[in-house]
């Protein structure tokens, strides 16, 4: 074993063994769609004197904390996103209301004098012949709807110490909230009470105001046994106003956990049912065992011995990612979730990559010893694994800026899965195929170790030579007319833009007793939802969608499917306000243009323009296929198809990546072969790599389509068209388009050796093979 070897070996053991501690000590972090429970962002609002900004907006959060903290609700997050908005989390509410109104509730309190009745007229004459009160003073309606003109604030809430809601036995009160005022806050009680006590008993003007965000909650007359000037000294109050126990317990804690430096909006309000979750989880388990076993499966039997060895790999990968995600408290959301399970799939890629590559050493030299065929089939895929890594990494990262909620976690399970799969394939795999090459038996016998010798597939292609581009345009006619007909079902059938993407409201609903759509429908518009939009979602449960709703309405809503349905249960439920639609519809368009230009860049500095060019063009083109689909489909576009999306467009590069990697080679080192012939030969020596890959996802994919249900059936969807769309871009679309740029440049080929580190004007030094020690006779 050499030292190399044997470092990869501890290193490999290492991580697996604290992997595998943190897999058995620590639990995952589930988001609310996969435990269920309420998320609600908050976005804040200016007012005529404060602004939304950072600290106002701290200041917000605090007193939320306090108020979310009085509901007694287990564990809630709460967060600041960006300058002005905050994101609340309440795990296991399933009816949001009262929590959203506690929420939004302003909760300004203030304590006025009452200058006597309201009129319509400000500075008229009231029945008394007493002037009422001009345009600067306040007017409201009391408990019983009389109005009142009130004078200016006493008193805020922010002189009231405590607030208890309690019920009133002995005096009949029923329940009531009783208030503590602070020292100096005591003392204005004090003499507001004093003043209205100089008034005769019966008066408006001996009654106290008691205004909750420009509502009078109680108006009280002070007691007749108060004498004037003298108040009520006790620095206490009790209102009191045919509370119920929630009103009475809302108001004290709204009371208690003081005013909201600025009004808040809710922008957003998703809630996910425990049963959806809890679903998508098995769901996602069942789909990652068998994909990953079809994997497992595949690839040993194209690579046989490597290939178990391989597998075992995926098995560690698998092992470390999750323990990654566990460790850094990643939130494990849906998206995340599918994130994961595909990159089982899709951590193949590196092994095959490497695996091709040392069964053409084998076949150029076959008196070549395995090992030293292993390590340059290393050496010279290292490039290819890299570039096709990183663009899934941009793909990734741009996931999380750009996203939002749970396609944020998508980003960030991509990016762990990719580090963890270089890590298992270059680490890990390198150190077991290493050992297993050392056999003699092993190295012997090429058709036990699956490496020795070329693939069936490739040996065929060789064999018929098949000309593809001795007429490359014809290939991107082909393509530009799959765009035609994409194009076509996106004007003729139009996108569906998810309730994410358009604002509104959509609610999915399971029934004791089956209900039908047309049924639904009815009952919905016979309660006054005439514009509900009623559609079947999983198994035979019901999703409605509507235009502006709020929880009182969802309550309604629910309340006539029951009527039909029996009991009636909320599954999903997802709420976005129009701004938030418009926001997130921008920054979709934003992510796809960034994703471009991004990718863009990065190819331009690792390879010639025209590759480069070709390359995004085919990106371009699967995006534009993909969208195509699912408008004539008509599958949702949302969030989650987004982030299917931009990893479509991290897939394609990487095959592009790949192609071109080899073109790069070949040309380099065959400077006056012409570039049709070198891209032919480049395609046909990567086609093996990409059917294996592509499979390896493929699989993962079909078990996610059928077992995931609705939640992840459109995500599965929009990546099996991609790869099959990539595959076919990479080779049909790419190499043609770079074909047909390089007629009209003169840049001379690529240096030989470029990109796989010799320096430009010295020719490449011969790697010494492992096995030789260099003596000589």
């Amino acid at each position: 074993m050499t030292r190399a070897t044997a470092v990869r070996a501890v290193l490999a053991v290492a991580v697996l063994l604290a992997s595998v501690c943190v897999t058995l000590t620590m639990s995952p972090r589930l988001g609310l769609d996969l435990q269920g429970g309420t998320r609600i962002v908050l976005q804040a609002r200016d007012t005529a004197t404060v602004k939304a900004d950072r600290e106002t907006t701290d200041r917000t959060l605090e007193v939320l904390r306090q108020r979310i903290d009085s509901l007694g609700v287990s564990e809630p997050t709460l967060a600041r996103s960006g300058e002005d908005r905050i994101i609340v989390e309440l795990p296991d509410v399933q009816d949001p209301r009262q929590a959203a109104e506690v929420i939004g509730r302003t909760a300004q309190l203030s304590f006025h004098a009452v200058e006597g009745p309201g009129a319509e007229d400000p500075g008229a004459e009231g029945p008394d012949g007493k002037k009422t009160p001009g345009p600067d003073e306040l007017t409201l309606p009391d408990e019983q709807g009389r109005s009142l003109a009130l004078g200016p604030p006493r008193l805020s809430g922010a002189g009231v110490d405590d607030a208890t809601a309690a019920f009133d036995a002995q005096g009949g009160a029923g329940w009531t909230v009783s208030l503590e005022f602070r020292k100096d806050a005591g003392q204005d009680w004090k003499k507001l009470t004093g003043e209205a006590a100089c008034h005769p008993a019966g008066d408006d003007r001996r009654r106290v105001a008691i205004v909750l965000d420009e509502k009078v909650i109680s108006s009280p007359q002070v007691d007749p046994s108060v004498g004037c000037r003298v108040g009520l000294p006790s620095g206490a109050t009790q209102i009191t106003g045919s509370f119920s126990a929630d009103e009475a317990r809302d108001l004290a804690l709204l009371i208690k956990g003081g005013a909201l430096p600025v009004p808040v909006e809710i922008v957003e309000q998703r809630t996910v049912g425990p049963t959806l979750g809890a679903a998508a989880i098995e769901a996602s388990a069942q789909a990652a065992l068998i994909g990953a076993a079809a994997t497992a499966l595949f690839i040993t039997l194209v690579y046989r011995l490597f290939g178990a060895l391989a597998a075992v790999a995926l098995g560690a990968y698998g092992l470390i990612s999750y323990a990654a995600l566990v460790a850094l408290g990643v939130t494990l959301t849906l998206p995340g979730l599918a994130g994961f399970v595909l990159a089982i799939g899709m951590a193949v890629d590196a092994n095959v990559l490497v695996f091709e590559r040392t069964r053409e050493e084998c076949a150029e030299r076959p008196k070549r010893s395995l090992r030293s065929a292993l390590t340059t089939g290393f050496q010279k895929a290292w490039s290819a694994v890299a570039d096709s890594n990183a663009t899934t990494l941009i793909a990734a990262g741009l996931l999380f800026f750009l996203g939002s909620g749970p396609v944020k976690g998508f980003g960030v399970t991509l990016a762990i899965g990719v580090v963890a799969s270089m890590f298992s394939a270059l680490v890990i795999a390198r150190a077991l195929t290493e050992l297993a090459a050392k056999s003699r038996f092993v190295s012997d016998y090429r058709g036990v170790n699956g490496i020795g010798r070329p693939g069936a597939v490739r040996t065929w292609l060789v064999r018929k030579d098949p000309r593809l581009f001795r007429r490359p345009m014809r290939w991107l006619v082909v393509s530009a007319a799959l765009v035609a007909v994409a194009v076509a079902g996106i004007v003729v059938r139009g996108v569906d833009l998810g309730v994410e993407f358009t604002g509104g409201r959509l609610v999915e609903y399971s029934t004791s007793r089956p209900v039908d759509v047309e049924t639904a429908r009815d009952t919905l518009a016979a309660a006054g939802f005439k514009d509900a939009e009623v559609t079947t979602a999983g198994d035979g449960d019901l999703s409605v969608r509507t235009g502006k709703l709020d929880n009182d309405g969802e309550h309604a809503l629910r309340a006539a499917l029951a009527e039909k349905g029996g009991e009636t249960t909320k599954v999903r439920d997802e709420l976005i306000g129009p701004s938030l639609g418009d926001e997130l519809r921008r920054n979709a368009l934003i992510a796809l243009g960034l994703a471009v230009a991004v990718q863009l860049a990065y190819l331009a500095v690792r390879f010639r323009w025209t590759f480069a060019v070709a390359c995004v063009v085919a990106m371009v083109h699967d995006v534009i296929l993909v969208v195509g689909a699912f408008a004539w489909l008509g599958r949702p576009v949302d969030g989650i198809f987004l982030a299917a999306l931009l990893t479509v467009i991290g897939y394609s590069v990487n095959d592009s990546v790949v192609v071109f990697d080899r073109v790069r080679e070949l040309w380099g080192a065959n400077r006056r072969t012409p570039l049709d012939t070198i891209a032919r030969r480049a395609v046909l020596q990567t086609v093996p790599r990409t059917v294996n890959t592509g499979m390896g996802a493929l699989f993962i994919l079909a078990a996610l389509a059928v077992l995931g249900g609705d939640s992840l059936a459109d995500f599965a969807i929009a990546l099996l068209i991609g790869i099959v769309v990539g595959t076919w871009s990479s080779v049909f679309t790419a190499v043609p388009g770079a074909l047909a740029l390089e007629r009209s440049t003169t840049a001379p080929p690529p240096a030989p050796g470029k990109g796989k580190g010799v320096s430009r004007g010295k020719a490449p030094t011969a790697r010494r093979d492992p096995l030789d020690n260099g003596a000589r006779v």
